[in-house]
Protein backbone atom coordinates (compact mmCIF):
# COMPACT_ATOMS: atom_id res chain seq x y z
CA UNK A 1 0.00 0.00 0.00
CA UNK A 2 1.13 3.32 -0.79
CA UNK A 3 1.82 6.43 1.79
CA UNK A 4 -0.51 8.30 0.58
CA UNK A 5 -3.01 5.61 0.93
CA UNK A 6 -2.50 4.69 4.48
CA UNK A 7 -3.17 8.69 5.08
CA UNK A 8 -6.26 8.28 3.12
CA UNK A 9 -7.52 5.15 5.08
CA UNK A 10 -5.38 6.64 8.73
CA UNK A 11 -8.80 8.74 9.89
CA UNK A 12 -11.06 5.92 8.82
CA UNK A 13 -9.37 3.45 10.76
CA UNK A 14 -8.78 5.81 14.26
CA UNK A 15 -12.97 6.65 13.48
CA UNK A 16 -13.50 2.98 13.68
CA UNK A 17 -11.42 1.65 16.47
CA UNK A 18 -13.02 4.75 18.49
CA UNK A 19 -16.56 3.44 17.44
CA UNK A 20 -15.71 -0.05 18.62
CA UNK A 21 -14.07 0.55 21.42
CA UNK A 22 -17.16 3.28 23.19
CA UNK A 23 -19.15 1.09 21.97
CA UNK A 24 -17.60 -1.88 24.02
CA UNK A 25 -17.31 0.57 27.04
CA UNK A 26 -21.42 1.16 26.60
CA UNK A 27 -21.93 -2.62 26.33
CA UNK A 28 -19.05 -3.13 29.67
CA UNK A 29 -21.30 -0.82 31.45
CA UNK A 30 -24.54 -2.27 30.39
CA UNK A 31 -23.66 -5.77 31.68
CA UNK A 32 -23.62 -4.33 34.80
CA UNK A 33 -27.28 -2.77 35.32
CA UNK A 34 -30.01 -5.19 36.95
CA UNK A 35 -33.16 -5.42 35.38
CA UNK A 36 -36.10 -4.07 37.85
CA UNK A 37 -38.90 -5.44 35.24
CA UNK A 38 -38.79 -9.14 33.63
CA UNK A 39 -40.57 -8.38 30.41
CA UNK A 40 -43.23 -10.48 31.06
CA UNK A 41 -45.43 -9.63 34.40
CA UNK A 42 -45.50 -7.26 36.88
CA UNK A 43 -44.23 -9.10 39.85
CA UNK A 44 -42.41 -6.55 42.16
CA UNK A 45 -44.32 -3.80 41.37
CA UNK A 46 -48.02 -2.59 42.34
CA UNK A 47 -50.65 0.43 42.11
CA UNK A 48 -51.21 3.18 43.88
CA UNK A 49 -53.22 6.43 43.58
CA UNK A 50 -55.85 6.37 40.85
CA UNK A 51 -57.55 3.68 39.06
CA UNK A 52 -55.52 4.03 35.35
CA UNK A 53 -54.28 0.10 34.58
CA UNK A 54 -50.98 -1.04 33.67
CA UNK A 55 -50.12 -4.33 31.50
CA UNK A 56 -47.38 -5.97 30.05
CA UNK A 57 -47.08 -6.56 25.94
CA UNK A 58 -43.96 -6.99 23.98
CA UNK A 59 -41.15 -6.25 26.80
CA UNK A 60 -42.95 -3.31 27.80
CA UNK A 61 -45.31 -2.20 30.73
CA UNK A 62 -47.85 0.27 29.53
CA UNK A 63 -50.06 2.08 31.61
CA UNK A 64 -53.75 3.73 30.08
CA UNK A 65 -55.41 6.52 30.86
CA UNK A 66 -58.29 6.58 32.67
CA UNK A 67 -61.15 9.27 32.89
CA UNK A 68 -62.45 10.62 36.49
CA UNK A 69 -59.33 9.72 38.48
CA UNK A 70 -56.30 11.19 40.18
CA UNK A 71 -53.34 10.28 39.14
CA UNK A 72 -51.96 6.46 39.11
CA UNK A 73 -48.67 5.31 39.73
CA UNK A 74 -46.87 1.72 39.94
CA UNK A 75 -44.16 1.10 42.21
CA UNK A 76 -41.60 -0.71 43.13
CA UNK A 77 -42.22 -3.31 46.48
CA UNK A 78 -39.05 -2.35 47.44
CA UNK A 79 -37.09 1.11 48.63
CA UNK A 80 -33.78 2.32 47.18
CA UNK A 81 -31.28 4.61 48.27
CA UNK A 82 -28.28 5.48 46.09
CA UNK A 83 -28.36 4.21 42.39
CA UNK A 84 -28.36 4.68 38.53
CA UNK A 85 -31.33 4.09 36.43
CA UNK A 86 -31.72 3.94 32.75
CA UNK A 87 -35.18 3.28 31.00
CA UNK A 88 -36.82 4.24 27.83
CA UNK A 89 -40.72 5.52 27.02
CA UNK A 90 -42.74 6.46 24.82
CA UNK A 91 -45.59 8.71 24.78
CA UNK A 92 -48.12 10.90 22.87
CA UNK A 93 -47.64 14.72 22.10
CA UNK A 94 -50.19 15.82 25.04
CA UNK A 95 -49.92 12.81 27.77
CA UNK A 96 -48.17 13.92 30.59
CA UNK A 97 -46.32 11.61 32.64
CA UNK A 98 -43.08 10.86 34.85
CA UNK A 99 -40.63 8.37 36.37
CA UNK A 100 -40.87 8.76 40.54
CA UNK A 101 -38.07 8.16 42.33
CA UNK A 102 -37.11 8.12 46.28
CA UNK A 103 -40.76 8.75 46.46
CA UNK A 104 -43.02 7.49 49.39
CA UNK A 105 -46.60 6.88 50.47
CA UNK A 106 -47.32 6.81 53.98
CA UNK A 107 -50.57 7.28 55.94
CA UNK A 108 -49.57 9.89 57.58
CA UNK A 109 -49.36 12.08 55.03
CA UNK A 110 -52.62 13.16 53.34
CA UNK A 111 -53.64 10.01 53.89
CA UNK A 112 -51.30 8.10 51.50
CA UNK A 113 -50.43 10.21 48.61
CA UNK A 114 -47.50 9.50 46.19
CA UNK A 115 -45.14 12.06 46.95
CA UNK A 116 -41.58 12.81 46.32
CA UNK A 117 -38.98 13.39 43.17
CA UNK A 118 -40.45 12.65 39.55
CA UNK A 119 -38.39 12.92 36.52
CA UNK A 120 -40.82 14.78 34.14
CA UNK A 121 -42.22 13.77 30.60
CA UNK A 122 -43.44 16.42 29.61
CA UNK A 123 -44.71 16.60 25.81
CA UNK A 124 -46.21 19.69 25.49
CA UNK A 125 -44.69 23.08 24.14
CA UNK A 126 -42.72 23.51 27.10
CA UNK A 127 -40.91 20.69 27.14
CA UNK A 128 -39.43 20.15 30.69
CA UNK A 129 -38.84 16.25 29.93
CA UNK A 130 -35.82 15.32 32.21
CA UNK A 131 -36.88 18.12 34.73
CA UNK A 132 -36.91 17.33 38.29
CA UNK A 133 -41.08 18.06 40.13
CA UNK A 134 -41.26 17.40 44.00
CA UNK A 135 -44.52 15.65 43.58
CA UNK A 136 -47.64 16.45 45.74
CA UNK A 137 -45.09 19.04 48.33
CA UNK A 138 -42.69 21.59 46.98
CA UNK A 139 -43.52 21.36 42.98
CA UNK A 140 -40.35 22.57 40.85
CA UNK A 141 -37.16 22.12 42.08
CA UNK A 142 -35.44 21.98 38.85
CA UNK A 143 -37.09 22.75 35.44
CA UNK A 144 -35.41 23.05 32.35
CA UNK A 145 -35.62 26.63 31.47
CA UNK A 146 -32.75 28.01 29.57
CA UNK A 147 -31.62 24.35 28.72
CA UNK A 148 -32.91 24.15 24.73
CA UNK A 149 -30.59 21.57 24.04
CA UNK A 150 -32.16 19.20 26.31
CA UNK A 151 -35.52 20.88 25.82
CA UNK A 152 -35.60 20.09 21.66
CA UNK A 153 -34.08 16.10 22.06
CA UNK A 154 -37.43 15.01 23.50
CA UNK A 155 -38.98 12.90 20.55
CA UNK A 156 -43.00 13.05 20.86
CA UNK A 157 -44.49 9.62 19.42
CA UNK A 158 -41.84 7.88 20.09
CA UNK A 159 -38.82 5.91 22.14
CA UNK A 160 -36.85 8.17 24.45
CA UNK A 161 -34.20 7.56 27.04
CA UNK A 162 -33.52 8.19 31.03
CA UNK A 163 -30.56 8.54 32.59
CA UNK A 164 -30.95 9.10 36.50
CA UNK A 165 -28.42 8.93 39.26
CA UNK A 166 -29.18 9.44 42.93
CA UNK A 167 -26.55 9.34 44.98
CA UNK A 168 -26.79 11.11 48.05
CA UNK A 169 -28.03 14.85 47.78
CA UNK A 170 -27.53 14.91 44.16
CA UNK A 171 -29.94 13.79 41.57
CA UNK A 172 -28.68 14.02 37.74
CA UNK A 173 -30.35 13.34 34.72
CA UNK A 174 -30.17 13.46 31.02
CA UNK A 175 -32.23 12.70 28.15
CA UNK A 176 -31.78 10.87 24.95
CA UNK A 177 -28.10 11.10 25.90
CA UNK A 178 -28.43 14.94 26.46
CA UNK A 179 -27.90 16.57 30.49
CA UNK A 180 -31.01 17.71 31.52
CA UNK A 181 -30.96 18.51 35.57
CA UNK A 182 -28.39 18.61 38.42
CA UNK A 183 -29.76 19.44 41.31
CA UNK A 184 -28.72 19.17 45.35
CA UNK A 185 -31.05 18.46 47.50
CA UNK A 186 -31.51 17.14 50.86
CA UNK A 187 -35.35 16.27 51.81
CA UNK A 188 -35.18 12.24 50.63
CA UNK A 189 -32.48 9.91 50.56
CA UNK A 190 -34.62 6.52 50.04
CA UNK A 191 -37.65 5.97 48.14
CA UNK A 192 -39.86 3.31 45.83
CA UNK A 193 -39.34 3.99 42.27
CA UNK A 194 -42.61 4.51 40.04
CA UNK A 195 -44.27 5.34 36.60
CA UNK A 196 -47.07 7.83 36.63
CA UNK A 197 -50.02 8.00 34.46
CA UNK A 198 -51.31 11.21 35.25
CA UNK A 199 -54.53 12.52 35.94
CA UNK A 200 -56.27 13.63 32.81
CA UNK A 201 -59.49 15.86 34.44
CA UNK A 202 -62.17 16.30 32.75
CA UNK A 203 -60.43 17.55 29.03
CA UNK A 204 -57.86 14.62 28.79
CA UNK A 205 -58.63 11.77 26.45
CA UNK A 206 -59.12 8.07 28.41
CA UNK A 207 -57.32 5.19 26.48
CA UNK A 208 -54.26 6.62 25.98
CA UNK A 209 -50.96 4.62 26.84
CA UNK A 210 -47.79 5.66 28.23
CA UNK A 211 -44.86 2.91 27.80
CA UNK A 212 -41.90 2.14 29.29
CA UNK A 213 -39.18 -0.73 28.65
CA UNK A 214 -35.67 -1.91 29.66
CA UNK A 215 -35.91 -0.50 33.24
CA UNK A 216 -32.78 -1.55 34.51
CA UNK A 217 -30.56 -0.11 37.53
CA UNK A 218 -27.40 -0.32 39.14
CA UNK A 219 -26.99 0.17 43.06
CA UNK A 220 -23.47 -1.23 43.78
CA UNK A 221 -20.05 0.44 42.62
CA UNK A 222 -21.66 3.58 41.91
CA UNK A 223 -18.80 5.51 41.56
CA UNK A 224 -16.90 3.27 38.75
CA UNK A 225 -19.91 4.25 36.14
CA UNK A 226 -21.40 8.05 37.38
CA UNK A 227 -21.03 10.78 34.99
CA UNK A 228 -19.90 14.36 34.36
CA UNK A 229 -22.85 16.70 34.51
CA UNK A 230 -21.78 20.08 32.61
CA UNK A 231 -24.91 21.69 34.03
CA UNK A 232 -24.76 24.09 37.17
CA UNK A 233 -26.08 22.46 40.08
CA UNK A 234 -29.30 23.88 41.46
CA UNK A 235 -28.68 23.60 45.08
CA UNK A 236 -32.21 24.19 47.42
CA UNK A 237 -30.09 24.27 50.81
CA UNK A 238 -31.13 27.83 51.98
CA UNK A 239 -32.39 28.82 48.55
CA UNK A 240 -35.74 29.44 47.14
CA UNK A 241 -36.86 27.09 45.02
CA UNK A 242 -37.66 27.91 41.42
CA UNK A 243 -41.99 27.80 42.63
CA UNK A 244 -41.14 29.73 45.92
CA UNK A 245 -39.23 32.54 43.41
CA UNK A 246 -42.95 32.41 41.38
CA UNK A 247 -44.88 32.39 44.18
CA UNK A 248 -43.39 35.71 46.13
CA UNK A 249 -41.27 33.47 49.03
CA UNK A 250 -38.19 35.41 50.70
CA UNK A 251 -35.37 33.98 52.72
CA UNK A 252 -35.28 34.78 56.29
CA UNK A 253 -31.69 33.60 57.06
CA UNK A 254 -28.91 33.62 54.04
CA UNK A 255 -27.57 30.47 55.44
CA UNK A 256 -23.68 32.14 56.04
CA UNK A 257 -24.52 35.20 58.22
CA UNK A 258 -26.39 36.81 60.96
CA UNK A 259 -27.70 39.20 58.59
CA UNK A 260 -31.41 40.25 59.60
CA UNK A 261 -31.30 38.62 63.38
CA UNK A 262 -30.16 39.92 66.69
CA UNK A 263 -30.44 38.70 70.01
CA UNK A 264 -34.01 39.47 71.81
CA UNK A 265 -32.49 41.85 74.26
CA UNK A 266 -29.56 42.65 72.30
CA UNK A 267 -28.86 45.12 69.52
CA UNK A 268 -27.20 42.73 67.80
CA UNK A 269 -26.87 38.76 67.65
CA UNK A 270 -24.82 37.15 70.30
CA UNK A 271 -21.80 36.24 70.81
CA UNK A 272 -22.28 33.40 72.26
CA UNK A 273 -24.52 30.51 72.39
CA UNK A 274 -25.21 30.22 68.75
CA UNK A 275 -23.53 28.42 65.66
CA UNK A 276 -23.39 29.13 62.29
CA UNK A 277 -22.19 25.82 60.05
CA UNK A 278 -22.16 24.27 56.97
CA UNK A 279 -25.51 26.19 56.35
CA UNK A 280 -27.13 25.05 59.46
CA UNK A 281 -27.84 27.35 62.86
CA UNK A 282 -27.55 25.75 65.59
CA UNK A 283 -28.28 27.09 69.61
CA UNK A 284 -26.18 25.30 71.41
CA UNK A 285 -26.42 23.31 74.78
CA UNK A 286 -25.91 25.30 78.04
CA UNK A 287 -28.10 23.13 80.37
CA UNK A 288 -31.62 23.30 79.78
CA UNK A 289 -32.06 26.43 81.10
CA UNK A 290 -34.39 28.96 79.06
CA UNK A 291 -33.10 31.89 77.36
CA UNK A 292 -29.33 31.86 80.24
CA UNK A 293 -26.91 31.60 77.26
CA UNK A 294 -26.70 33.58 74.33
CA UNK A 295 -30.43 33.98 74.55
CA UNK A 296 -33.49 33.90 72.33
CA UNK A 297 -32.65 35.58 68.21
CA UNK A 298 -35.39 37.67 66.64
CA UNK A 299 -35.81 39.01 63.49
CA UNK A 300 -35.00 43.08 62.78
CA UNK A 301 -38.02 43.16 60.86
CA UNK A 302 -41.49 42.51 62.27
CA UNK A 303 -44.56 40.71 60.33
CA UNK A 304 -47.95 40.82 59.85
CA UNK A 305 -49.67 38.40 57.38
CA UNK A 306 -47.49 35.60 56.37
CA UNK A 307 -46.56 32.29 55.97
CA UNK A 308 -43.28 30.91 57.75
CA UNK A 309 -41.55 27.77 56.99
CA UNK A 310 -38.20 26.38 58.82
CA UNK A 311 -36.54 23.45 58.87
CA UNK A 312 -35.92 22.01 62.87
CA UNK A 313 -33.90 19.49 64.23
CA UNK A 314 -33.78 18.08 67.88
CA UNK A 315 -31.25 16.34 69.78
CA UNK A 316 -32.48 13.40 72.46
CA UNK A 317 -34.47 15.25 75.23
CA UNK A 318 -34.40 19.02 73.40
CA UNK A 319 -36.72 21.74 74.31
CA UNK A 320 -37.15 25.24 72.12
CA UNK A 321 -39.34 26.81 69.79
CA UNK A 322 -40.72 29.35 66.75
CA UNK A 323 -42.31 32.22 68.34
CA UNK A 324 -44.42 34.90 65.92
CA UNK A 325 -45.94 38.04 66.73
CA UNK A 326 -43.38 38.95 69.28
CA UNK A 327 -42.56 42.00 71.19
CA UNK A 328 -39.07 42.26 72.37
CA UNK A 329 -40.28 45.25 74.83
CA UNK A 330 -42.64 43.48 77.08
CA UNK A 331 -40.40 40.91 78.64
CA UNK A 332 -36.47 43.03 79.55
CA UNK A 333 -36.03 40.06 82.69
CA UNK A 334 -35.20 36.87 82.47
CA UNK A 335 -36.64 33.88 80.72
CA UNK A 336 -37.76 34.26 76.82
CA UNK A 337 -39.34 36.74 75.00
CA UNK A 338 -43.03 36.82 74.88
CA UNK A 339 -45.25 35.76 71.84
CA UNK A 340 -46.97 32.75 70.64
CA UNK A 341 -45.19 29.96 69.89
CA UNK A 342 -45.15 26.79 67.77
CA UNK A 343 -43.74 24.39 69.90
CA UNK A 344 -40.33 22.60 69.34
CA UNK A 345 -39.78 19.26 71.87
CA UNK A 346 -38.61 15.73 72.25
CA UNK A 347 -42.34 14.53 73.50
CA UNK A 348 -40.95 10.96 74.53
CA UNK A 349 -38.67 12.26 77.02
CA UNK A 350 -39.06 16.21 77.44
CA UNK A 351 -41.81 16.14 80.72
CA UNK A 352 -42.64 19.29 79.22
CA UNK A 353 -45.07 17.00 77.21
CA UNK A 354 -46.79 16.29 80.22
CA UNK A 355 -47.34 19.61 81.19
CA UNK A 356 -49.57 22.67 80.41
CA UNK A 357 -52.45 24.87 81.12
CA UNK A 358 -54.08 22.53 78.78
CA UNK A 359 -53.44 19.38 77.88
CA UNK A 360 -51.11 18.46 75.47
CA UNK A 361 -50.67 22.07 75.01
CA UNK A 362 -46.39 21.83 75.05
CA UNK A 363 -46.14 18.87 72.88
CA UNK A 364 -44.55 19.47 69.57
CA UNK A 365 -45.74 21.42 66.89
CA UNK A 366 -48.82 22.70 69.38
CA UNK A 367 -49.60 26.46 70.33
CA UNK A 368 -47.72 26.14 73.78
CA UNK A 369 -49.61 26.35 76.68
CA UNK A 370 -53.06 27.05 74.72
CA UNK A 371 -53.83 24.18 72.04
CA UNK A 372 -52.52 20.78 71.60
CA UNK A 373 -51.46 19.77 68.30
CA UNK A 374 -53.50 16.96 66.80
CA UNK A 375 -51.92 13.66 68.23
CA UNK A 376 -51.41 11.90 65.86
CA UNK A 377 -49.22 14.30 64.12
CA UNK A 378 -45.57 12.64 62.69
CA UNK A 379 -42.25 13.72 63.85
CA UNK A 380 -39.44 12.42 62.24
CA UNK A 381 -36.76 10.85 64.43
CA UNK A 382 -34.13 12.75 66.90
CA UNK A 383 -31.55 13.72 64.70
CA UNK A 384 -33.67 13.76 61.48
CA UNK A 385 -34.77 17.24 59.87
CA UNK A 386 -38.85 18.13 60.11
CA UNK A 387 -40.15 20.90 58.70
CA UNK A 388 -42.58 23.28 60.62
CA UNK A 389 -44.89 25.62 58.58
CA UNK A 390 -46.94 28.77 60.16
CA UNK A 391 -50.08 30.29 58.28
CA UNK A 392 -51.17 33.47 59.59
CA UNK A 393 -53.69 35.41 57.56
CA UNK A 394 -56.50 38.04 58.98
CA UNK A 395 -56.15 36.35 62.57
CA UNK A 396 -56.34 32.62 61.37
CA UNK A 397 -53.45 30.63 62.29
CA UNK A 398 -52.77 27.03 61.28
CA UNK A 399 -49.66 25.11 62.44
CA UNK A 400 -48.23 22.74 60.13
CA UNK A 401 -45.54 19.63 60.78
CA UNK A 402 -43.63 17.61 57.92
CA UNK A 403 -46.26 18.66 55.10
CA UNK A 404 -49.58 18.47 57.13
CA UNK A 405 -52.01 20.60 59.26
CA UNK A 406 -52.13 19.83 62.79
CA UNK A 407 -54.08 22.98 64.27
CA UNK A 408 -55.57 25.90 63.33
CA UNK A 409 -57.15 28.49 65.61
CA UNK A 410 -58.72 32.21 65.40
CA UNK A 411 -56.24 35.03 67.12
CA UNK A 412 -58.77 37.25 69.49
CA UNK A 413 -61.61 34.99 69.31
CA UNK A 414 -63.87 34.12 72.11
CA UNK A 415 -62.29 30.82 72.53
CA UNK A 416 -58.52 31.93 72.07
CA UNK A 417 -59.19 34.76 74.99
CA UNK A 418 -60.80 31.93 77.38
CA UNK A 419 -57.45 29.62 76.44
CA UNK A 420 -55.22 32.56 77.24
CA UNK A 421 -57.16 33.58 80.89
CA UNK A 422 -56.18 29.95 81.67
CA UNK A 423 -52.53 29.88 80.56
CA UNK A 424 -49.51 31.36 81.80
CA UNK A 425 -49.79 34.03 79.73
CA UNK A 426 -52.79 35.50 81.50
CA UNK A 427 -50.81 38.29 83.11
CA UNK A 428 -49.40 39.98 79.86
CA UNK A 429 -51.90 41.91 78.65
CA UNK A 430 -53.81 41.84 74.80
CA UNK A 431 -51.47 38.56 74.36
CA UNK A 432 -51.28 37.09 71.09
CA UNK A 433 -53.22 40.04 69.73
CA UNK A 434 -50.31 42.36 67.98
CA UNK A 435 -51.46 43.38 64.27
CA UNK A 436 -47.30 42.64 63.77
CA UNK A 437 -44.30 41.32 65.56
CA UNK A 438 -40.80 39.72 65.45
CA UNK A 439 -40.15 36.26 64.43
CA UNK A 440 -38.42 34.33 67.10
CA UNK A 441 -35.80 31.30 67.59
CA UNK A 442 -35.37 30.30 71.29
CA UNK A 443 -32.37 29.15 73.24
CA UNK A 444 -33.74 26.63 75.92
CA UNK A 445 -30.66 25.56 76.61
CA UNK A 446 -30.37 22.19 74.45
CA UNK A 447 -28.85 21.72 70.97
CA UNK A 448 -31.65 22.55 68.57
CA UNK A 449 -30.84 23.31 64.49
CA UNK A 450 -32.17 25.11 61.84
CA UNK A 451 -32.44 25.90 58.38
CA UNK A 452 -34.34 26.92 55.20
CA UNK A 453 -35.34 29.79 57.03
CA UNK A 454 -38.51 31.31 54.52
CA UNK A 455 -41.33 33.53 54.50
CA UNK A 456 -43.60 35.11 52.49
CA UNK A 457 -45.64 37.65 53.14
CA UNK A 458 -49.64 38.79 52.45
CA UNK A 459 -51.24 42.51 52.17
Amino acid sequence: MKKTDVKHYFPRICFLFLFVFLTSCMEENKDHLTSIFDGETLTGWHTLGGEATYRVENGEIIGTTVANTPNTFLVTDSIYSDFILELDFKTDSVSNSGVQIRSNSYDWYRDGIVHGYQVEIDPSERSWSGGIYDEKRRKWLHPLEGNEAAQKTYKPNDWNHFRIEAIGDTLKTWINGVPASHLVDEMNQEGFLGLQVHSIGKKGKPGVDIKWRNIEFITENLNQYTQTSPLPAVVTKNQLTFEEKKSGWQLLWDGKTTNGWRGAKLEEFPEKGWEIKDGVLSVLASGGAESAAGGDIVTKAMYANFELKVDFKITEGANSGIKYYVDTELNKGEGSSIGLEYQILDDERHPDAKKGSHEGSRTVASLYDLIQANPNKHMNAVGEWNTAHIVSKDNTVEHWLNGVKVLEYERGSDEFLKLVAKSKYKDWPNFGLLEKGNILLQDHGDLVSFKNIKIKTYE
